[in-house]
């Protein structure tokens, strides 16, 4: 089932910095602009289902597994269209989920972003 799909729009100067660093913030893309300059600006969508645990998600062209959902993740992800991903890798497994994060296992392979692709989460 498809619970989120969103359209990129834009990319803030620092987002493809954080994602460099395992963090991806995507952001409405009426995000405040002290926000928007970190964060992948998508359109604005309904969340039509929680995020959990075991879901996959389209970044950057690629599929991910989510691993874990913070308790705020689906929250604000339904309210504002926000969220920060952290691109797991093993090197920081035993670091705890933050409340808003999602926590996507990238499996070594960073998204890479464009405008025109889209952000979908499937259960």
């Amino acid at each position: 089932m498809k619970k989120y799909c969103a359209t990129v729009t834009g990319l803030g100067e620092e987002a493809m910095r954080l994602v460099e660093n395992d963090l991806c913030i995507i952001f409405n893309e009426n995000a405040p602009p002290e926000l928007a300059e970190l964060s992948v600006l998508h359109t604005i969508e309904e969340l039509k289902e929680e995020v959990k645990a075991g879901d996959t998600i389209k970044l950057g062209g690629n599929t991910y597994s989510i691993l874990q959902v913070g308790s705020e993740a689906n929250h604000t992800l339904r309210t504002l269209g926000h969220c920060t991903m952290w691109l797991y890798n093993e090197s920081k497994k035993n670091q705890n989920c933050l409340p808003g994060y999602i926590v996507v296992d990238v499996q070594g392979v960073r998204p890479v972003f464009e405008v025109g692709q889209t952000i979908e989460i499937d259960g």
